[in-house]
This record gives structure tokens, sequence and C-alpha cells, in this order.
């Protein structure tokens, strides 16, 4: 018996200097409300994002999302991945801004296809005053798979 309590004992120390997990993205990005703003500079109407303590206490932590890669002319190492593939995804109108993000990883993106799945991990970055960005920006990014 002696031994199996020295052995939890270890267990429950060792976790408990375990660097915190990432957290799943498509769910926190859900929670977030958007009001459609007139922008008179650009005579458009935009979906801003009004972040809540909960979402920006998790600006600059690590953010996991799983999605499909979204074809666009950006930089090499940046790109646009989104909840749901290309046919249904914001941009063709299927869905919201909390089902996109970009993406700027520490190298050069490698060779994807439309739809393609990946997962990527990166620090998040929030974005709710300059439309020629999204809300969701994943920074200093790589894909995981």
């Amino acid at each position: 018996m002696k031994k199996h309590s020295w052995f939890l004992s270890v267990v429950f120390t060792m976790s408990s200097f375990a660097p915190p997990s990432s957290v799943e993205g498509w769910g926190v990005f859900a929670r977030v409300k958007f009001t459609s703003t007139f922008f008179k500079e650009l005579n458009e109407y935009f979906l801003v994002p009004a972040f809540d303590k909960r979402i920006t206490s998790l600006a600059g932590s690590e953010i996991i999302l799983k999605g499909y890669y979204i074809p666009f002319d950006l930089p090499k190492n940046q790109l646009i991945i989104s909840k749901n593939p290309y046919s249904a995804c914001f941009f063709c109108g299927g869905a919201g801004p909390e089902s996109v993000a970009e993406v700027v990883l520490i190298s050069k993106a490698p060779k994807l296809k439309v739809d393609q799945v990946i997962t990527i991990k990166g620090k998040l970055k929030l974005n709710d005053k300059d439309v020629n960005h999204l809300n969701f920006i994943l920074i200093e990014a790589e894909i995981v798979n």
C-alpha cells in the first residue's frame, strides 16, 4: 500500500507542474456576440465583435483550431482556416465571423489543398477594430498535423 501512495503523490505533484493545455478555439469563438456596425469611411456595414472578459483573458494564450484550409492571396506565412468547408464558410455567406480565423505561421505555409483539414496551434490575438483583418488571429502559429 505504501508503494501505491508514494506513486500517487509523485504523479499528483508532477501534474501540478504540467504546462497549461491549449484551448480549443471554435467553442470559445462561438460565444462571441457581434453587432452590425456602419463604417462611414468605407460606406459599408461590418460585424464587430464584443469581446467579454472571458475571451479577452485568453488573448495571448495558446489556442488550437482544427478546420478547413480556405485559399486566399496572402503572404507565404499566412493562411485562413475555417470551421466549415469552403462551400459553407463565412466568405460564401454560409457561416458567421466566429467560424474563421487568420493564421500567421512562424514559417512559410506548406502547399495545401482547398478544404484540406489541418490543425493549427498558436497564440490568440483579438481584433475588433481593423476591418482588413479577421476578428480572431493566431500568431506565432504552426500546423501540428
